[in-house]
């Protein structure tokens, strides 16, 4: 009894988790979409307009993966802790983490563990 519990609150948290992650996301291109539209269409709108949606809507991105990378920590640690779903995991964090760098070059135009363009020059 006591571990259906247990198993069935890990469910909901893994499901919590996961949609707090894609609300994110949602929200996040929303957010960057309504923004982009103001500066865009404002009369001192800046040139680089379409280069912060991006950078927007990429922070959003990573920050709902970091989400769903967690979620898929606790469904496969916690709730389902076999050989082919550890497989799974490992798949799934490659590939999230190949994403996370490629949009990390997207948003900051360098490899995380460079130095910052600014602190180079200081």
């Amino acid at each position: 009894m006591e571990d259906d519990v247990v198993g069935l609150m890990l469910h909901w948290t893994t499901r919590g988790v996961e949609i707090a992650g894609i609300l994110i996301i949602v929200l996040g291109i929303t957010w960057a979409t309504a923004r982009f539209l103001l500066r865009r269409f404002h009369p001192d709108g800046s040139d680089n307009s379409f280069a912060n949606y991006r950078a927007d809507v990429g922070r959003a991105i990573l920050l709902g993966l970091e989400f769903l990378v967690a979620a898929d920590i606790i469904n496969t640690v916690a709730i389902d802790p076999t050989l082919d779903s550890l497989a799974v995991l490992a798949g799934i964090v490659v590939i999230r983490t190949f994403l996370s760098f490629s949009l990390e070059v997207e948003i900051e135009g360098r490899w995380p563990w460079q130095q910052r363009r600014a602190e180079k020059g200081a």
